[in-house]
């Protein structure tokens, strides 16, 4: 019987997507141009919390962003209609972005002419954690009805966040989603995390969201 030889691609392919991620932080840094990575499960609200950054700083900053799907194109319809440029990555069936995929978006804009490029990756909480798309900062949303157990579930997830914006805080008085043990179980896989409470349908803790990102490009741009 022959030797079978084994080879690992899952490894070759993280390794040498985060060598592209790494050279396009290096571009972007050149480009002085701030990319946020945001991720959550469908139907979170991660599109209306893009809608209303852009609403808060657009008058601050030059803003691209770019929508990830396996199909649709109904939420880069809503961003264009906010007078932003988009692009649209149709995945095709993946259920993520890698450092490829970004760059491919990110080629489709004249990046000396934006400040901010938003990214809002694929809906789930598994694949998007696996892939360094080569942002400066990752941030997640996790939505009150999807409850509080999501950091056992997706450890990964909260690790590589930089910030976790807790949405539709409006429903807390509908359900027994615990706030603080929330932050405990995310703190624990991550003491750094910074964490945001809101509500996109009212419009509370967004100013608090936006008022951290803008420190976080200013600290970038410095």
């Amino acid at each position: 019987m022959d030797e079978i030889r084994l080879i690992e691609i899952k490894e070759t392919i993280l390794s040498d997507n985060e060598n592209l991620a790494g050279l396009l932080r290096k571009e972007m840094k050149d480009k002085k141009t701030f990319v946020l990575n945001l991720m959550s499960s469908p139907g979170s609200g991660k599109t209306s919390l893009i809608m209303h950054t852009i609403e808060r700083l657009k008058a601050r900053y030059r803003i691209g962003v770019i929508e990830a799907d396996i199909d649709s194109i109904v939420d880069a319809e809503k961003i264009a209609g906010l007078g932003v440029k988009t692009v649209q990555l149709r995945t095709g069936g993946f259920c993520h972005l890698d450092a490829a995929m970004v760059k491919t978006g990110l080629d489709a804009f004249d990046l000396d002419a934006l400040d901010l490029v938003i990214i809002e990756n694929v809906g789930n909480l598994v694949c998007p954690a696996e892939f360094d798309t080569g942002a400066i900062k990752n941030a997640m949303i996790l939505s009150v009805p999807e409850g509080d157990d999501k950091p056992l579930k997706y450890p990964l997830m909260f690790s590589i966040c930089a910030a976790l914006v807790v949405n539709k805080i409006d429903y807390l008085g509908l359900s027994d989603f615990n706030m603080e043990l929330l932050k405990e179980r995310a703190k624990k896989l991550n003491k750094d995390i910074k964490i945001f409470e809101v509500s996109c349908k009212n419009g509370n803790g967004l100013d608090v969201w936006t008022d951290w990102l803008i420190a976080q490009i200013s600290a970038f741009l410095s």
